[in-house]
Order: C-alpha cells, then sequence, then structure tokens
C-alpha cells in the first residue's frame, strides 16, 4: 500500500559507506549535498511516511519535487542516516528528543518546520479509566530518556503520580515524588508498548505506535496530551547547513499547505494534529 522503501540498519550501514563517508564528523555548510537528485527523507512509517507519500503522489510533481522516502521502524538511524549522509532529511521526531540525540551522539541534526503533533496518551486493555489502576499496577512507558519523561509528565498532568518540582525532559521513575498507587513501571523500546498491553496494566505509547497498532488516542487513551503549547511537535529535520536546500524548501512548503492539512484532519480524525 505504501511505496516508501524499508530499510533495515545494516542495508543502511552498507550505504553509508557509499554516501557518507565525506560527511562524517563534519558538520555545517562542509556536509551540504548535492541538490540535483531527488530528496530522499527518512521516516517512521506511520503517520510521517503516509504523509509525505501523500505529498508525493499529489503536490511534489506539480511543485518540481522529486522526492523518495525511506521508511524506518526505530528513533536512532533517521537521525544517524541524517547525520553521515545517507538520507537527505528525515521526519520523526521532536525537539526535546532531539536535542537530547545530538548531545548524546554528538550529531548536529537541526529542524526546519513543525508538521504536526501525535499526543501521547495512555492505553490499558484491563481498566476503563485511569481511575480504575489497582494499587501496585505495572505501567509500560519508553525507555529512551525523553519519552520517558514525556510519559511520567503526562501521568503527573493527570494526578496519577507527583514528580519532583524543576525534572525536566530527563526525569526517570526515580524522580516521582508521590505515587498513590505504588505504581511500578516496566520500561520498554517505544515501538514495544502498545504490544506489552496483554502483558502490563497500562502503557503509555507514542502516538504514531498507537495509529500502527490500531489503537485511536482520541477515543481509546485513559488519559491524552493536550496540544496547547505542547513542546512535542514533528519536524521535517535536516543536517545543520543543508537547511537553504532548494528541494529541502519545496518540501517544507508543502508539508505545511493547506492540502497536507486538510489530509491530517481527514485521516487521522484528531488523533494527529496538524501544527500550522
Amino acid at each position: 500500500m505504501r511505496n516508501a522503501t524499508k530499510l533495515s540498519t545494516a542495508v543502511l550501514a552498507a550505504g553509508a559507506l557509499t554516501f557518507g563517508l565525506s560527511a562524517c564528523g563534519s558538520s555545517g555548510a562542509d556536509s551540504a549535498s548535492d541538490t540535483s537528485g531527488p530528496l530522499v527523507v527518512a521516516a517512521s512509517p506511520t503517520p510521517h511516511a503516509e504523509i509525505l507519500n501523500y505529498v508525493k503522489e499529489n503536490l511534489a510533481k506539480k511543485a518540481g519535487l522529486d522526492l523518495e522516502v525511506k521508511e524506518f521502524t526505530d528513533y536512532v538511524t533517521p537521525n544517524t542516516a541524517t547525520e553521515d549522509g545517507s538520507v537527505d532529511a528525515n521526519y520523526f521526531q521532536n525537539q526535546p528528543y532531539l536535542d537530547d540525540f545530538n548531545k548524546k551522539r554528538g550529531t548536529h541534526i537541526v529542524p526546519v518546520v513543525t508538521v504536526h503533533l501525535e499526543p501521547l496518551g495512555l492505553y490499558s486493555h484491563k481498566v476503563k479509566s485511569a481511575d480504575a489502576l489497582k494499587s501496585g499496577a505495572t505501567i509500560a512507558v519508553p525507555n529512551d530518556s525523553v519519552n520517558e519523561a514525556r510519559a511520567l509528565k503526562l501521568l503527573d498532568a493527570n494526578g496519577i503520580i507527583t514528580l519532583k518540582d524543576g525534572v525536566g525532559n530527563e526525569a526517570t521513575p526515580s524522580d516521582i515524588a508521590k505515587n498513590p498507587k505504588n505504581l511500578t513501571f516496566k520500561e520498554l523500546e517505544a515501538a514495544q508498548t502498545p504490544r506489552s498491553l496483554d502483558d502490563v496494566d497500562a502503557a503509555v505509547v507514542n502516538g504514531n505506535y498507537a495509529i500502527e497498532a490500531d489503537l485511536k488516542p482520541a477515543s481509546d487513551a485513559l488519559v491524552l496530551e493536550s496540544a496547547k503549547e505542547n513542546p512535542y511537535g514533528n519536524f521535517l529535520a535536516v543536517k545543520d547547513g543543508n537547511e537553504d536546500d532548494p528541494r529541502v524548501k519545496k518540501l517544507a512548503e508543502l508539508l505545511t499547505s493547506a492540502e497536507v492539512k486538510k489530509f491530517i484532519e481527514d485521516k487521522y480524525a484528531g488523533s494527529v494534529l496538524a501544527s500550522f
């Protein structure tokens, strides 16, 4: 159904030997890519690649943009591929995640334009409301630092736990000040959280993985992030120095067009929210 290309990390690594050797270890204008070929964008399958493929199939040709979409199911490879030049851009992440990634990995990825928000939600196959969670219940949360902190902030915002004052984007369960239900937390790779729902009492799931698991954030989540003043909008990103690539600028315009906004509203019915 999708015409994006799915690549494994191993295949990507091989490609990097051909396309990325000159880019490794450099940043800024020194790593500027050849702008004559197709724009290759790494993306999570849902909704990022779906949105990009809508652009590719409906808007890109008229705008003179040759767009190629490559799907990845993890949150690491799209950034490392953008850094080493295996792809030209990526579309899958938010600012707190990127800040943390650049700091820890020494990469030089920068945002271009914010496109949408995927509200993080708490889901359960065992209870119908957050209030119904029993004492000692187990909650699955993403194990990467930013999304774990985001999950804990969601629980804090809904009165399920209370975090210590001043906790930032690296909060862990050790930063919980009050835990009235004596909840325990199971840290899993973000993609695994929806698959854990039969094994835990509830799970905090990223919006894209919720949609892939046929969960409907707008109606199925016990609690859901608010879109108001939310710092977790997902954006198109490139390696520092490539922001002025005319292909990137063209894609940024298309991704924030009225046509894409309508596509997001019609297809995702509130489970994905346009941020422009």
